[in-house]
């Protein structure tokens, strides 16, 4: 049997990873500056996160949701503490892809309404409906344009007002800072008028904040920003430093029910474990100050480059936007430097997504490199 062959791959083969930096098997160190899609959050390998999860292999790995497991009553109360989103309960799932899902079907039930409003280049995952709020024709499949979806621009208000007035919309769905889709993201006054339209009209305003959550903004999470609070939030990539979980963050105003949602693997022991090991690293080593401290760096250095036209996102989720396109760049970076960088659906732009503990020292080897390129 051989793969089905859906990922064009870089013929690189990584089998150990430590901190910041992966090696492959020839034993060359890679800088990564791309965490797996954003995924590791508190550098590779870290101790504190290994000796959680061989303890905990040791004792449960897995059970299912039909019995007692307290790993998941810490996790759902150190997120709370950590996030400040107190105000929320904890469903836990796999995926991101998952909790957008388990997130829009909460919205149908609470509204009794369908359609959805998502925006232009969003990216919420490959699923059924999760995919059918994705802004990307090419990956939607005839059974996923059932849904009822209307996608319109980032930061104009009064097309969301007009739809909504409709009466038929169940949700909003929202990136904190669109990943994907490259770097873009509401402002201030469009979040503010987002939360009180949904709230005057019966629709749930969910915060994906799979890719631009945990810490990943400089705050926990990025609609923080903004001064609002969302009915529901969605988190996966950061959240386990790539063991597979996902999560959905629920207002508590939203009545919970037996068999209203479900999972066998979701909030399984060894999941639960990772995941309460990275908020310890996360508010141990203070990697939120990191982020900011280093993402005010980073910026710094890379405005005195003027290839770069634009620098997009917050915290440790950067853009770097040129007039050419990238995928070239990437290679050179990847196989005459040895640096892990991202891509989007903007081909101009350079997704830079390194674990939170990365350092101004691994950001002088990026900038070294990056103007060896563009010389």
């Amino acid at each position: 049997m051989e793969l089905f062959d859906v990922y064009p791959l870089y013929d690189v083969t990584p089998v150990k990873a430590n901190g910041c930096y992966v090696f492959d098997d020839k034993g060359m160190k890679y800088l990564d500056l791309y965490g797996g899609h954003g995924v590791i959050s508190i550098g590779h390998s870290h101790p504190e996160y290994l000796s959680k999860i061989k303890r905990q292999l040791d004792q449960i790995g897995f059970y299912s949701n039909s019995i007692q497991n307290p790993l998941q009553k810490e996790l759902a109360s150190k997120l709370g503490s950590i996030s400040q989103c107190k105000n929320y309960n904890l469903f836990l799932c796999n995926s991101g892809a998952e909790a957008n899902e388990n997130a829009l079907k909460l919205a149908s039930f609470q509204t009794g309404k369908q359609r959805v409003i998502s925006f232009h280049k969003a990216f919420h995952g490959r699923t059924s409906a999760a995919v059918a709020v994705t802004d990307n024709p090419a990956i939607n499949a005839p059974i996923n344009t059932q849904q009822e979806v209307t996608f319109l621009p980032l930061n104009q208000i009064e097309k969301v007002e007009y739809e909504i007035s409709k009466g038929d919309v169940c949700a909003v769905i929202i990136e904190g800072i669109q990943g994907v889709g490259g770097l873009d993201q509401g402002n201030t006054t469009f979040f503010k008028a987002l939360e009180k339209v949904c709230k005057e009209n019966n629709v749930l305003l969910i915060l994906d904040e799979i890719q631009s959550g945990y810490g990943r903004s400089g705050k926990f999470f990025a609609f923080q920003h903004h001064g609002i609070e969302p009915d529901i939030i969605t988190i996966a990539k950061g959240m386990a430093n790539g063991f597979p979980i996902g999560g959905v963050l629920i207002s508590n105003k939203i009545e919970a029910k037996y068999g209203m949602l479900g999972t066998t693997f979701g909030g399984n022991h060894l999941a639960c474990t990772a995941a309460i090991a990275v908020l310890d690293v996360i508010n141990n080593e203070k990697l939120m100050d990191n982020v900011n401290n280093v993402s005010q760096y980073f910026i710094a250095q890379v405005k005195q480059i003027p290839s770069i036209k634009n620098i997009k996102g917050k915290g440790l989720m950067l853009g770097l936007e040129f007039d050419f396109e990238v995928a070239e760049l990437r290679k050179k970076l990847i196989f005459n430097n040895h640096i892990f960088t991202g891509g989007a659906a903007n081909k101009k732009l350079l997704r830079i997504l390194p674990p939170l503990s990365v350092s101004t020292i691994d950001i002088d080897i990026f900038i070294k490199a990056l103007k060896e390129h563009l010389n």
